[in-house]
């Protein structure tokens, strides 16, 4: 029952700017390098949000429905491990663990109408784990991301917006962490810490330059009665001062308040090849305004998953999630009010131990 998480963790990894704070979309896990043996997978997640909002400044002409802003999209992510004796193994993780894609409905009268905003990065992490003793083990390695992206804003009462394409550009921090772990009642405890990563990206008219916030994971499971296990996360995120700046025409996105996103659930095995799972998330409105190219505030999701074991060692995992978004205002000068908004998640997974 060590590995059982997999049929409940598989959607971690398929949040988005519709459903977790700031741009984090992977969650940036690590537990790949706990497998038992030989490990490869490949996981892929769509994300359908429904984000919309209605103005309430009356000094600009044009409707006050927003419309969705925020298109569909999907991840990917992939991940490879070996145990390279008793004591020692190595992990390579390729992720998406950042991004937004805005988009105020083209045509439209809207006073945003024609403004998008679009992030996209990559990230690739190299982790080695050091089993101390069958109990206490350490983990570190480093981790690249990559970023390119696109903003294009019309002014508001104004004739001229602004426009520029990022290229991409990368930078390099580190991971470090440990664990705690009990077999004989399933039990792991994880901490990991990640680092802070700075960006610069040239751009066809002002360039981009941030810093991706450190953030701390909290990762645990543990056998509560014959072939069930509770399992859950805690990820912080010190998204308080971050912010995306433009070379010419300053800062596109910022965020006054660090995150906390709280996972829990349940996992029960029902045969020796087919588990389900239940989870709920949670991660708590701040109540500030927000910025138009992220208006959300929170949430709670509810989610179901379902892992099958075939014989050869390979393992098929997914779900579908729900996710109620908590409600935002954005800032002035186009104040508006996001509410009743959703999102839907499916994910899927496969895995195979060799």
């Amino acid at each position: 029952m060590k590995n059982f998480t997999t049929a409940g963790a598989i959607l971690f990894m398929t949040t988005s700017i519709a459903t977790a704070g700031g741009l984090d979309r992977s969650g940036q896990g690590i537990g790949v390098i706990f497998e038992d043996g030989d490990y490869a997978e490949l996981s892929f997640g769509s994300v359908t949000p429904d984000v919309s909002g209605n103005g309430l400044n009356n000094t600009f002409n044009g409707t006050t429905a927003s419309g969705n802003v925020t298109p569909n999209y999907s991840q990917i992510g992939m991940a490879y491990k070996s145990q390279i004796n008793e004591q020692v193994s190595i992990a390579l993780i390729y992720d998406q663990p950042f991004g937004a894609d805005v988009d105020y409905d083209t045509g439209s009268t809207y006073v945003l109408s024609d403004t998008n905003a679009q992030v996209e990065t990559d990230g690739v992490t190299g982790l080695v784990r050091y089993e101390i003793n069958p109990t206490f083990s350490v983990h570190g390695g480093m981790r690249y991301v990559q970023a390119n992206g696109v903003y294009d804003r019309a002014d508001v009462g104004a004739p001229n917006g602004y426009e520029s394409t990022y290229s991409s550009g990368g930078g390099v921090g580190y991971v470090i962490g440990g664990a705690y772990e009990r077999d004989d009642i399933a039990m792991r405890i994880a901490l990991t810490y990640s680092s802070e990563i700075d960006l610069e990206l040239d751009g066809s008219v002002g360039d981009l330059s941030t810093t991706l916030p450190e953030s701390v994971n909290l990762d645990f499971q543990t056998g509560i009665a014959a072939d069930t296990l509770l399992f859950g996360s805690v990820r912080y995120v010190a998204w308080d001062g971050f912010s995306l700046d433009d070379s010419i025409d300053g800062s596109i996105l910022s965020y006054d308040d660090d995150v906390f996103t709280y996972n829990i659930g349940v996992g029960r095995r029902l045969s020796d090849s087919f588990a389900v799972s239940f989870s709920v998330g949670y991660e708590q409105s701040t109540g500030e305004e927000t910025g138009n190219l992220g208006p959300t505030d929170g949430f709670i999701s509810y989610q179901i998953g379902g892992a099958y074991t075939i014989d050869n060692g390979i393992e098929v995992s997914g779900g579908v999630r729900y996710v109620n978004i908590g409600d935002a205002m954005t800032e002035a000068p186009v104040s508006a009010d996001f509410s009743d908004n959703d999102a839907v998640v499916v994910g899927l997974k496969v895995a195979y131990n060799f």
